[in-house]
């Protein structure tokens, strides 16, 4: 229960973060700025600065989630930035979400709710083997660059798609490093400074960011968001049963899980149109 408390906190941090940083961008004229200059007056909005400490907080509270819980219960719970987000830009730019939207949050938390229950994901060991750390790294390398490779040779929505897979991809392999790198911080204090996985987080977390930030140049959100919003929680399911030995229900509730991301998929792809994400 805490590590669901925790996601969800890191989940509307980092709505919190988005809908301050796309108002501090409002502020600014909307041509001759740039550089240095644009960076200097973003520092100086207080904000935008209060989109950075949110961020920095949804960065924390997901740590201590991973910290608490396992990669199959705290990466799913984290879609629910999007109606955060869709809930605060109501707020903030005084719009009112339409009907459509509202059925859009009720499709995505629902199929949410629905992969949650039939998943029931339990947590497993703490510390993965070496051997399997490597076959983790050298598969999810092999697969990005697969990806990126996919990428160059294709354009549109093509493009944006497949780089915005590679950042989900990115994205739950910096969940799971920032998982391992808990475990040595809470067991082993500074010592963690001296292990590979939070050098390995930073890197994929940089990567992913910049993935992420080529595929929005690429395509729309309405195709760069449902990457994210599925490939992101299915392959941190994967990574958790994989290394740490997590445990969802298979069987008959494989049905169920399906029609829950089915449902997560519809939202994503309805609440990425909204004006509240995209303006």
């Amino acid at each position: 229960m805490i590590a669901v408390i925790l996601a969800l906190c890191a989940a509307a941090c980092n709505a919190t973060a988005s809908v301050l940083q796309r108002k501090a961008a409002r502020a600014l004229p909307e041509s001759g700025v740039s550089g240095f200059t644009l960076a200097w007056r973003l520092v100086r909005n207080p904000v935008w600065l209060g989109g950075i400490g949110a961020l920095i907080g949804g960065f924390l509270f997901q740590a201590a989630a991973l910290a608490t819980g396992g990669l199959t219960l705290v990466q799913p719970l984290l879609i629910t930035e999007l109606p955060f987000t869709i809930a605060l830009a109501a707020k903030i730019f005084d719009i009112r979400p339409n009907p459509e939207t509202w059925l859009a949050i009720g499709s995505l938390t629902g199929g949410l709710a629905l992969l949650l229950v039939a998943a029931s994901p339990s947590p497993g060991r703490s510390y993965p083997d070496p051997d399997e750390w490597l076959i983790t790294v050298t598969v999810t390398v092999c697969v990005m660059g697969g990806l990126i490779a996919a990428a160059r040779a294709s354009r549109g929505h093509l493009r944006a798609a497949l780089l915005g897979t590679a950042s989900a991809l990115g994205f739950a392999f910096t969940a799971t490093l920032m998982k391992e790198a808990t475990h040595v911080l809470s067991a082993e204090g500074t010592g963690v400074l001296t292990t590979w996985s939070p050098y390995a987080m930073v890197a994929a977390g940089l990567v992913s960011v910049v993935l992420l930030q080529e595929a929005l140049r690429s395509g729309s959100l309405v195709v760069v968001q449902p990457a994210l919003s599925v490939v992101d929680p299915v392959i941190s399911i994967v990574y958790g049963v994989a290394l740490f030995d997590e445990t969802i229900r298979l069987g008959p509730w494989i049905v169920a899980e399906l029609a829950g991301l089915g449902l997560i998929l519809y939202g994503t792809v309805r609440l990425a149109r909204s004006r509240f994400i995209q303006g």
